[in-house]
Formats: C-alpha cells, sequence, structure tokens
C-alpha cells in the first residue's frame, strides 16, 4: 500500500465564511472520515489555520530569518489535508474524488517518497 497526501487547495475567502454555514461542510467531512477509517484507508487528516497568520523560517542563509505571512504569495492555499493509503493511484483518486465532494474544494494528490 502506498501512502498518499490528499491537499485541499482552497480560496483564502474560505476562512471568513460563517462557522453557522459551514458547518454542514465539517460534518460531512466528519462522517467521510469516519468512512476512511472504517475502510483502514485513514492514516491522518486536519485542517489549517489561516494563511495570513502563518509564519516563515528560513535557515538556509548565514542567519535564521522568521517572517511573518506565508513562503509564497498565492491565489490559492493549502487549507487542509488527508494521508491516506491506497494500492494504487487509481484508488487514491476514487477518494480524493469523494474527499473533494464533501469539502467542496479541489484536491492535489502526491505521494509520500518512500511511503
Amino acid at each position: 500500500m502506498t501512502q498518499y497526501l490528499l491537499s485541499v487547495v482552497v480560496d483564502p475567502s474560505v476562512y471568513d465564511i460563517p462557522q453557522e454555514e459551514a458547518q454542514p461542510q465539517y460534518e460531512a467531512t466528519g462522517r467521510f472520515n469516519d468512512e476512511l477509517k472504517a475502510e483502514g484507508a485513514w492514516v491522518f487528516a486536519g485542517g489549517l489555520g489561516r494563511i495570513d497568520e502563518a509564519t516563515t523560517v528560513d535557515n538556509t542563509g548565514a542567519d535564521v530569518v522568521v517572517t511573518d505571512g506565508p513562503y509564497a504569495e498565492t491565489k490559492e492555499c493549502l487549507g487542509g489535508f488527508w494521508v491516506v493509503t491506497a494500492p494504487d493511484l487509481d484508488a487514491a483518486l476514487k477518494i480524493a474524488a469523494r474527499a473533494s465532494k464533501v469539502c467542496e474544494q479541489k484536491i492535489e494528490i502526491r505521494t509520500f517518497d518512500g511511503a
């Protein structure tokens, strides 16, 4: 079995949706998570905080540089993720299609090297 990262790609404005409007989506995602666990595909998952609250640390030079904000400015950002196991890419694509439906966002799939 291979592990796949299913990245939830969002427009940052998604963080401005009122909690009561987002609640049905959260509940649908919770049910989906339960399905993944029952199927044995679940490894772990989580949502991420607002992109404007990110901090970037760069220790590639002579000094450590800590910068408020994201590493790159983009129209879309990583809003959350699932790590799942699947026998092959086709199976992972089917899981990603289900994930995209329940969270109402695009999903990017990548394998973990050495997993």
